[in-house]
């Protein structure tokens, strides 16, 4: 997804669960996966390329420092991790087939509300149909540039980042499932920190306490 939808997820989701300054920190850090040098030979950090494997343990990765962090008493690495956690499993319904597949599963003709969708149906997480796109660099890189996009697309192979990639509204009536569900899972990840945390811990990484570590 874009930038400023990753943001913006991130507000909707979590807005009332942190301070200001923890919840700007976990957004820069959530975007900084965006930069070029986390786009080149990172695909763990975006389900990119059906990097499946690598992007579920990525996001345990993120997990494991997140709680370390916060024993240590050390506040900015845990959100800095939540951040870029947060961003992977944001994107993993924005570069896969996972919306399609849901959609698929329903009764014939209907379309249900994207709020009705489950981000973690379980026979869907890790289906052998599941699939993301790919990145058929050096070409796929121009379709990054605005100027160049609608010329560059039409040449790349259909399962290409290109032409399945829901990361912004203008990619059509799907994007919104996305948008939905990546909401929803950033929920999720948040309570499995909250379910998995002391409550001391917990008002730490809410940056809740009195004194700020």
């Amino acid at each position: 997804m874009l930038r400023p939808i990753h943001a913006d997820i991130i507000r909707r989701a979590l807005s009332g669960n942190f301070s200001p300054r923890a919840l700007e920190i976990i957004i820069k850090a959530n975007m900084k996966q965006d930069v070029l040098s986390g786009q080149l030979g990172h695909d763990e950090y975006h389900f990119d390329n059906n990097a499946f494997d690598r992007s579920k343990a990525y996001i345990e990765e993120q997990r494991l420092v997140i709680l370390s962090a916060l024993e240590r008493v050390e506040a900015k690495p845990a959100w800095e991790a939540f951040g870029r956690l947060t961003h992977t499993a944001q994107d993993f319904y924005a570069h896969t087939n996972y919306i399609d597949l849901w959609l698929s599963c329903q009764e014939s003709g209907m379309m249900p509300s994207p709020n009705e969708l489950d981000p973690l149906d379980p026979d869907l997480i890790d289906s052998p149909a599941l699939r993301s796109g790919k990145l058929y660099y050096p070409f796929e890189a121009l379709s990054f540039i605005p100027a160049l996009k609608k010329f560059v697309v039409q040449f790349l192979p259909r399962d290409s980042h290109a032409w399945m990639n829901l990361d912004s509204a203008e990619r059509g009536p799907l994007f919104e499932y996305a948008f939905q569900a990546a909401v929803r899972r950033t929920q999720y990840e948040f309570d499995l920190i909250k379910r998995g945390s002391s409550s001391h811990d917990l008002a730490l990484f809410r940056d809740s306490l009195g004194s700020h570590a």
